[in-house]
């Protein structure tokens, strides 16, 4: 399978548009808050779906896991707990530090340590080889366009803050909420890292009689698993705190639900399809690929945010900050699949 990279990398690209356009249906909710949507979306998306799969497509799923042992199943646990985690303070450091800054700063961190700690474990050999040379060549390019993204997104918040005069500052300090960040960003790979030491799993799953392309579903179940306890407790945590368990059986609840069905559906397909992708590039699949993976989820969601307007009335300064963003986030991808000829 590691010599299909380019379709590895097409594959990988395609499922980081769908995870930057997967919150898209939240924007369409009409009655239901935050807390509502996310949790039957993580209930379906996070939980249901990967355990179902596994289920269906891996051959005597409860041997694989005996077979593969307790201790090799504890890593991919405790990075999907960890992943959980983040996706709770990722929350949080939006709402006091704004969307850029967090986006920034956690996409840039969570990079960094999805890409290189998966190589500088499993593929030493590839360090200094054509790929993993490249991979390192492409790390400025990305860094340099989410500092200037960041950038463009925090004059952007202020120059909207200006225009909506009277709009209160958040109650937490700014030095909480760039903790929270860094947090956030070291932990927001963990998804990948559990997928990344499970390969005694996927192995486990081949001797069982499972496809190439299907074990990996064998460790997507306990780490995306593992990730849904944060997430359920939060949520529950919200409904309580803001009294918002009673819309669940409001008029428009079917609605609703749907908005967060599909948000499940393209969400699971996005993380399930990365999975495949980097089983197709091979080695460097889960740090090459995982880097593929942030840039286009970064480049899709700016494209989203433009086509549906949420860059409208940027100053000239700013949307050059933005442009240029792109330009450098565009040629990291490019250096990135260059893999593609050695």
């Amino acid at each position: 399978m590691g010599n299909h990279f380019w379709l590895g990398m097409a594959v990988i690209l395609s499922s980081g548009a769908m995870n930057a356009g997967f919150s898209l249906p939240m924007k369409s909710s009409r009655s239901w808050k935050w807390e509502n949507l996310w949790l039957v979306f993580s209930t379906v998306g996070v939980l249901i779906l990967p355990w179902t799969l596994a289920w269906a497509l891996v051959p005597g799923l409860p041997h694989v896991y005996a077979a593969a042992g307790a201790r090799t199943l504890l890593l991919p646990l405790l990075f999907g707990l960890l992943w959980g985690f983040a996706q709770v303070t990722f929350g949080l450091s939006l709402r006091i530090v704004g969307v850029a800054l967090t986006f920034a700063v956690v996409a840039g961190l969570g990079s960094l340590s999805g890409s290189l700690i998966p190589l500088l474990v499993f593929h030493r050999e590839e360090l200094f080889r054509p790929r993993g040379l490249l991979l390192f060549l492409s790390i400025p390019f990305l860094m340099v366009g989410l500092i200037f993204f960041g950038r463009a997104g925090r004059t952007r918040e202020k120059e909207q803050a200006t225009r909506n005069a009277g709009s209160s500052p958040p109650a937490s300090s700014f030095a909480t909420g760039m903790a929270l960040c860094i947090f956030t960003g070291i932990f927001a790979s963990s998804w990948n890292l559990g997928f990344a030491f499970g390969g005694e799993v996927i192995r486990a799953a081949l001797r069982q009689g499972a496809g190439s392309l299907s074990a990996p579903y064998a460790v997507w179940g306990p780490v995306l698993g593992a990730g849904f306890i944060p997430n359920l407790l939060y949520c529950i945590y919200l409904l309580a705190k803001n009294r918002t368990a009673g819309l669940f059986f409001s008029s428009g609840w079917t609605r609703e639900a749907l908005l967060a069905l599909a948000m499940a559906f393209l969400w699971v397909t996005a993380i399930l399809g990365y999975g495949i992708g980097a089983t197709l590039v091979g080695a460097s699949g889960t740090s090459t690929g995982y880097m593929l993976f942030v840039a286009a989820s970064i480049l899709f969601a700016t494209a989203f945010g433009l086509l549906t307007g949420e860059w409208r009335g940027a100053s000239a300064r700013t949307s050059r900050l933005l442009f240029a963003a792109i330009a450098f986030i565009l040629t990291a991808v490019v250096i990135l699949n260059l893999g593609g000829l050695f």
